[in-house]
């Protein structure tokens, strides 16, 4: 597998070593130079697999000749050992469940895969790594977890203080050991220069620095394993078209999305989900990308205001705006918008969304309504479980739901969090290279 920068100013890599880097040395981001088709076929065979076989089939063939099948298979099967329901909530209308894994969030589909890969391919090096991740929320947790005691890794993550949920900052910052919590007086967009600026700091070579955000391609590729899932459980013949739509901010899950499509998966069009971040719309309505700072709202992990994903999802059509418009409706969703859609559908069906799945399910609406949409069937992808937002749901709704038995005791966790009162660069190296 040979992957290349987005910016073409690095040589092609394995993907090994790209998993390693995170960021390409010319400050771009990975991509593979050419794609395994999957065919209706494959599809047909795979429709009856549970989902842990059919992601090692997936990443078979996207990483074709970089492990032994073996190792593939008994890797993935680790990782990716919980279910991906779909359920019908109204007529054509589906939710693809992606929060049953640990930290309840989609996010740990990616993490989880590419910390088993990481801590294999670290071991036949014998090398070690650090790996930075800067977090809007559900991110951080994930991989946190997903790394937590994973040897020949220390972790440390970005969060901005007093923007990410008290249930997410919990699952990162109370688990000691080899992961590092660091609270940034300022927003997610600080958090990521510092990410960033710390990659291209050549002096930090000896730290072995690597990214699990979805800077990561090792963190992108398996999350566009649950799009095939989703697909095989609600098309009621393997070559009809549906319908993703996608909540997003960093631009990751959407960017899995589109490769899902570009592999083979039969997706009419993808609904881009975004809340008051309106980088994406505002780019596809005037063609001009431009970088703000980012707005809280409700659906804190899609706070972004300058999506490092946005370099791959506009190689990915070939840097056309036009060809981006032509794949994906994109729209964005107020926070009143937000509390209604949580409203409307648990009263009209029961079924609790999460600010980040009402925002998903608010633009399928739009989509189904607009001159362009469709009668195909929709999945909206629900990123996380409504309890991790329980001040969120209890305003709309009046009451919360239960988190699961095993967070029963989160509130009690001490946080151990190291504080930054600001994103100053110097600053954050120095707490690099003291702490490793």
């Amino acid at each position: 597998m040979r992957l290349e920068s987005t910016r073409h100013q690095s040589p092609p890599v394995s993907f090994r070593d790209a998993l390693l880097r995170g960021l390409a040395p010319d400050g771009g981001l990975y991509l593979p130079a050419a794609w395994p088709a999957v065919t209706l076929d494959d599809l047909r065979a795979w429709r009856t697999l549970p989902f842990p076989d059919l992601a090692s089939q997936l990443a078979r063939r996207l990483l074709d000749g970089e492990f032994a099948d073996a190792v593939i298979d008994g890797l993935v099967r680790e990782a990716l050992d919980f279910p991906v329901p779909a359920i019908e909530v109204e007529p054509g209308r589906f939710v693809l469940e992606l929060f049953h894994g640990p930290t309840l969030a989609f996010k740990d589909f990616g993490a989880r895969f590419l910390a088993r890969f990481f801590s294999h391919v670290l071991a036949g090096q014998g090398g070690h790594a650090t790996i930075l991740v800067a977090t809007s929320g559900d991110t951080g947790s994930a991989v946190a977890q997903g790394f937590h005691l994973v040897p020949r890794v220390r972790v440390v993550v970005l969060y901005p203080r007093g923007k990410v949920s008290p249930f997410q900052e919990a699952q990162m910052a109370t688990l000691g050991g080899n992961v590092t919590a660091v609270r940034v007086g300022g927003t997610f967009d600080d958090c990521q220069r510092l990410v960033k600026a710390a990659f291209l700091d050549g002096t930090l070579a000896a730290l072995g620095l690597s990214s699990a955000n979805s800077i990561n391609i090792g963190r992108l590729l398996p999350q566009a394993f649950y799009y095939v899932a989703g697909y095989l459980a609600v098309a009621r013949q393997v070559g009809d078209e549906l319908v993703f739509s996608v909540p997003t901010g960093n631009l990751g899950n959407l960017t899995a999305g589109v490769i899902a499509r570009r592999i083979g998966l039969p997706v009419s069009r993808l609904v881009a989900a975004t809340n008051s971040n309106r980088v994406l719309p505002d780019y596809l309505e005037s063609g001009v990308y431009r970088a703000r700072p980012s707005i809280a709202t409700l659906s804190n992990a899609m706070d972004v205001g300058d999506p490092s994903n946005f370099a791959r999802l506009l190689e990915l059509h070939g840097g056309s705006a036009d060809e981006v418009r032509r794949v994906l409706y994109c729209t964005a969703t107020s926070e009143d918008e937000t509390r209604a859609t949580i409203r409307r559908v648990y009263e009209r069906t029961g079924y609790v969304l999460d600010p980040h799945s009402a925002v998903g399910w608010t633009a399928a609406d739009r989509f189904a309504a607009s001159p362009g949409g469709s009668s195909r069937p929709i999945i909206t992808l629900a990123t996380a479980h409504p309890a991790k937002f329980d001040a969120a749901i209890r305003q709309a709704l009046g009451f919360a739901p239960p988190l699961p038995d095993a967070y029963a005791d989160w509130r009690a966790r001490p946080l151990a969090a190291i504080d930054l009162d600001q994103a100053d660069y110097p600053q954050f190296r120095r707490l690099l290279v003291s702490d490793c």
